[in-house]
């Protein structure tokens, strides 16, 4: 089933989507102009170099093609079932941190009515891993946040936070994270949908339960 929103989704990948490597070598990418001149204070003609995002695929007059083109190429390989352990000097520096990953995920679960056991019920995730990850044992992987953002109805911010003091970023020159961030920008978390954009970008390798 095509959702009318996966054409909105596009055109905010065309926007920010930043692999300027990957889109220049696509067939039929035309590569812009990226430098020109303008004439300075004194009227004297400077050359200067325009910004990186003069390549994205949002100004490409054939972008539906273009993009087409890297839904077919792109294959996901960012996934792996382990699990980083947290070190003991760190475990204990988090007992007494309020930037400890749990005690942020239990503040941000509860803002949804959720315990942070809820949040792993809808993740395919290994009971020791679950376990690991609720006592402080291990960090959770960027592709488990991801997957817990989307299941537990996060915001895009309150995703990123959980990113970030597990030591990861929405990365824009990744698809899987270009897509994502769409979905949690927009709070589109129905799981039909969810699927049908995933699919549609090829996303395969996340921890949510097929129903």
């Amino acid at each position: 089933m095509k959702f009318d929103f996966i054409q909105d989704l596009d055109d905010y990948f065309c926007e920010v989507y930043a692999n300027y490597d990957r889109l220049c070598v696509l067939p039929g990418y035309r590569t812009p102009k990226m430098q020109d001149t303008k004439l300075d204070d004194y009227g004297r003609k400077v050359a200067y170099t325009l910004p990186a995002n003069t390549m994205r695929l949002a100004l490409q007059e054939n972008k539906a093609d273009l993009l087409a083109r890297l839904k077919e190429g792109y294959l996901d390989k960012s996934f792996s079932f382990t699990f980083r352990p947290v070190s003991l000097w760190r475990r204990l520096v988090n007992v007494f941190s309020r930037e400890a990953f749990i005690k942020v995920l239990k503040e941000i679960a509860g803002k949804h009515n959720l315990t942070p056991e809820q949040v792993f019920e809808p993740l395919n995730v290994p009971e020791t891993a679950k376990k690991g990850i609720l006592k402080g044992k291990f960090y959770p992987s960027k592709n488990l946040l991801l997957s817990m953002g989307l299941t537990s109805h996060f915001t895009y911010r309150e995703t990123k936070e959980l990113l970030d003091i597990s030591g990861y970023e929405f990365d824009y020159e990744d698809v899987k994270d270009t897509v994502i961030s769409y979905l949690l920008f927009k709070g589109i978390f129905n799981g039909a949908m969810v699927q049908a954009a995933l699919d549609e970008y090829g996303i395969k390798n996340l921890f949510i339960k097929q129903e």
